[in-house]
């Protein structure tokens, strides 16, 4: 398939109540491997590509560095990869969609795009973050690709769940301006909250993509929920490393 189509074929997997599984990979070996088990599309998750090669998150890995990265992964494996692009290795829209113009050179099909302000506090204004999806896809324009945008909203990752429910309504209207701005997909990770989860899949327009973590356990019950997308984040890599530490242990 050329790139156009694995594009394509990634945003025809996104279907409400039948999920696309994405257990995340960090370079082109996890991606080979989870590849060869059958998996039809592949997604990095920012976390894990740093750590595997000894930096931190929050865009720490040089943006060269990642796109090597992904140029690898992209050259290894034939089915479509996504990559976790954090907000973007820039501020200014113009210079965001320079650099997502470079990544979809790498052969990658679409992103992960969060309205967190990386290295920094809080999220992007609406209307900001609105500007930055909207370069992107222009980029994406530009190229000839229908580039697949999950835009990911950070009101829940790593917040008091008992706020949850405060931030249902911002992330709704979030939902709403990241589509009308060509959005292909909502990211609310951190949210485990079922009810929560439920009235997000029902009443957002775009794609829903729920993170793994616990108490969330089975990808059925997210499916029930309305989940068209579910990512594994780091806890794949997290479990590689401790099941290489404890082979290593069973060898002393």
């Amino acid at each position: 398939m050329s790139q156009a189509e694995k594009a394509r074929n990634f945003a025809a997997l996104h279907q409400k109540g039948d999920p696309l599984v994405l257990y995340n990979i960090w370079d082109a070996g996890s991606a080979k491997a989870v590849a060869a088990q059958g998996a039809p599309a592949l997604a990095t998750g920012s976390w894990s590509v740093a750590a595997a090669q000894g930096y931190g998150d929050a865009q720490e890995i040089p943006l060269e560095f990642l796109l090597q990265i992904v140029t690898r992964i992209c050259a290894t494996v034939e089915v479509p990869v996504s990559v976790d692009f954090e907000g973007g290795y820039a501020i200014d829209p113009g210079a965001l969609g320079e650099n997502a113009r470079r990544l979809i050179q790498t052969g990658a099909i679409g992103i992960n795009f969060e309205d967190r302000i990386v290295q920094g506090t809080g999220l992007h204004a609406v209307a900001d973050q609105v500007a930055r999806i909207a370069a992107i896809k222009s980029a994406a324009t530009d190229e000839d690709m229908p580039f697949f945008v999950n835009a990911r909203t950070d009101l829940f990752l790593g917040s008091d769940p008992a706020t949850h429910k405060d931030h249902l309504n911002e992330a709704l209207d979030r939902a709403a301006a990241y589509a009308e701005a060509g959005a292909d997909g909502f990211f609310i990770p951190g949210l485990t909250d079922k009810d929560l989860i439920a009235q997000i899949t029902a009443a957002v327009t775009l794609p829903v993509n729920v993170m793994m973590m616990p108490p969330l356990k089975q990808v059925a019950e997210l499916a029930q929920l309305g989940a068209a997308r579910i990512s594994y984040g780091p806890g794949a890599y997290r479990k590689a490393m401790k099941d290489l530490q404890a082979a290593y242990d069973g060898i002393k």
